[in-house]
């Protein structure tokens, strides 16, 4: 990765930016995978769609190669579908924010929670 903060600290910095990206690539590309079997879709059909040939779909699923969001889009675009992002504290960050206690007589909310998912595991078969 090319981020440069600096020396102190920049080999570690960038261990951590190439951590995330990996952990991205492959949650996306997990979640390709599980869309397109749930809709018993081939990567000769994502191709197809997407005009291209499979090997580059290949490519892309494989997690191999950093994906731009122009190729993300056309993923959608191609299986009629959207990416739905969260961007949210890392799990150190979480730990050490402070935890705040409601008031009783604050309201509470009717909303319903939201949504936990962990990435989809794939086989690579």
């Amino acid at each position: 990765m090319g981020l440069r903060l600096g020396s102190s600290g920049q080999k570690a910095i960038e261990e951590r930016v190439d951590g995330e990206l990996f952990g991205l690539v492959t949650r996306l590309t997990n979640e390709i995978d599980w869309y397109m079997r749930e809709r018993k879709l081939t990567r000769v059909d994502l191709a197809h769609r997407m005009g291209v040939s499979p090997g580059r779909i290949s490519q892309i699923l494989s997690g191999g190669e950093n994906l731009t969001l122009r190729t993300l889009a056309g993923v959608a675009t191609a299986l009629d579908a959207r990416f739905d992002m969260e961007l949210k504290p890392s799990q150190a960050a979480a730990e050490t924010q402070p935890v705040t206690e409601t008031p009783a007589a604050a309201p509470v909310s009717a909303s319903a929670p939201r949504e936990i998912r962990t990435p989809r595991r794939v086989s690579t078969h």
